[in-house]
């Protein structure tokens, strides 16, 4: 998501550097998807002013992003759609693949078992749907299987896993 230089309204979503156009240009000649990381997560914990949490989880909110006819009521859709406005600006049409997303289980602001297991069991219910501007299932993975108990770093990055490192549950979920 940071290659993007905008993405709200989804609409307005551009590439910030030209090699963007360049590498998504490569895709579009070989067929191969673009790969992207979305973490409606972290934009909620830069933005908790204008990111409704509940907005965040695919709950209900009171937050909707209406835009060119299109009504978003969940962050995730809002950032794939402008990843697909931006491929379009740049007159490129490739498959858009979700190669991660997921939300931390604990280490940190809106970091909980609660708010993981709702994030996760959501986007697998939703993908299959699509978003707004293109109502086709989603191909998604979810980021990770296990918590990475000795990762370095900020302390929610050892805590997305569906798994402990044990390989215990860390919520249950319905596939």
């Amino acid at each position: 998501m940071d290659v993007l230089a905008t993405s709200s309204p989804p609409s307005s979503a551009v590439f910030k550097d030209d090699y963007m156009k360049q590498i998504v240009a490569l895709l579009g000649t070989t067929g191969a998807p673009l790969l992207v990381n979305v973490y409606p997560y972290f934009a909620y914990i830069g933005d908790q002013k204008n990111i409704d949490l509940n907005f965040s989880l695919f709950q209900p909110s009171s937050r909707v992003i209406k835009d060119n006819g299109l009504s978003y009521t969940n962050l995730f859709d809002a950032m794939v759609d402008a990843v697909y406005a931006a491929l379009r600006s740049a007159k490129v049409q490739v498959p858009v693949v979700i190669s991660e997303s997921g939300w931390p289980s604990a280490g940190g602001v809106g970091a909980s078992v609660a708010n993981a297991r709702t994030y996760n069991q959501n986007l697998i219910n939703h993908v299959g749907k699509g978003t707004p501007s293109k109502s086709q299932p989603l191909e998604t993975y979810v980021f990770a299987m296990f918590n990475e108990n000795r990762k370095t770093g900020a302390e929610t990055e050892k805590h997305f896993g569906l798994f402990n490192p044990d390989k215990s549950p860390v919520y249950p979920i319905k596939f």
